[in-house]
């Protein structure tokens, strides 16, 4: 069995301040940090000793990653960034507050550019375009890995993490957009030689 750990990033400026974040480079907030450094308190409570890491080109990952890794004592394993693993990009919802999006458009209107599989909204991704990018990087590298016993950390965002999870634990479109990934609090699966998770664990921080 090999471990596989997924973290969403730590809470980001722009999610303290209600803006759909999407590609753009926003860096953790004091809380964020804090948030980081927790998950890896309880990810060190289990004694994993990770091979490699994985996180997205965004700065918001990479930084929730140096802090993990930190925290574990394991800075000198090898990380491999990479555009898949960014969170879903919103096109022209980018920086705009949410509330206020709701006021322009209306509130119908964003919840479908939220919450439906595959719409996406203006300029931007849906769930399942991001899926379309996620989950070929981590059935070709990740699993790879997986597959040949190596430990495995991941720091990357809601939306590719939501991904990677409809297809570890084998949910349906509808049972995805009920998905809550929170920020900071890890998620710890056993991958058996197939790839398949055989158990998955929510940590408390």
């Amino acid at each position: 069995m090999a471990a596989l750990a997924l973290v969403r990033h730590g809470q980001s400026q722009w999610n303290l301040e209600n803006r759909f974040t999407g590609w753009i480079d926003v860096p953790l907030t004091d809380g964020g940090r804090q948030e980081a450094r927790k998950a890896g308190e309880a990810l060190r409570a289990l004694g994993i000793s990770f091979d490699l890491a994985y996180t997205s080109a965004l700065i918001r990952a990479q930084e929730t990653l140096v802090i993990l890794l930190s925290v574990l004592g394991q800075e000198r394993i090898p990380v491999v960034k990479d555009p898949a693993l960014n969170e879903r990009h919103y096109g022209d919802l980018q920086g705009l507050n949410k509330d206020e999006t709701r006021k322009k458009f209306g509130e119908e209107q964003v919840k479908l550019w939220r919450r439906s599989y595959d719409a996406a909204p203006p300029g931007g991704e849906s769930l399942k375009d991001t899926a379309g990018r996620t989950l070929p990087f981590f059935q070709s590298r990740i699993v790879k890995d997986l597959k040949a016993g190596r430990d495995v950390l991941v720091s990357a965002h809601g939306n590719s993490l939501r991904s990677i999870v409809m297809e570890l634990d084998h949910l349906s479109r509808e049972e995805v957009l009920a998905l809550e990934i929170p920020t900071g609090v890890p998620m710890v699966y056993e991958i058996n030689a197939d790839g398949a998770a055989a158990a998955k664990k929510i940590l408390k921080v």
